[in-house]
């Protein structure tokens, strides 16, 4: 089992950048598929970006693309995501995950989850 721990959100503006992290303790992101969700106000979780348990397949909502990318450390007990080119509909509370899943987009598909860290971001 594997606890997940959030850091790294916080208020900024309109094209500025952030680095969430998401360190495990327990064990490793190893051999699990791990990911970034996000939920707004009113809205439902939603998929950010996927790592596959090996680390070397990723994807990316449409939404995000080209601005935000997953990685973990060498030791493979930190997740991130960097975001760049922040916009405000990417203000939500965001969310890392991990289970022995197959690599999937669906919440429901996740057994370990962190608190979240809410990113706001102003216009």
């Amino acid at each position: 089992q594997v606890q997940l721990a959030e850091s790294g959100g916080g208020l900024v503006q309109a094209g500025d950048a952030l680095r969430l992290s998401c360190a495990a303790s327990g064990r490793t992101f190893s051999g699990y598929s791990s990911g970034w969700f996000r939920q707004a106000p009113g809205e439902g979780r939603e998929f950010v970006a996927l790592m596959s348990r090996s680390g070397l397949t990723t994807s990316y909502a449409d939404s995000v693309k080209g601005r935000f990318t997953i990685s973990t450390n060498n030791a493979k007990n930190t997740l991130y995501l960097q975001m760049n080119s922040l916009k405000p509909e990417d203000t939500a509370v965001y969310y890392c995950a991990a289970g022995p899943t197959i690599f999937s987009i669906a919440p429901q598909e996740y057994a370990y989850w962190g608190q979240g860290t809410q990113v706001t971001v102003s216009s």
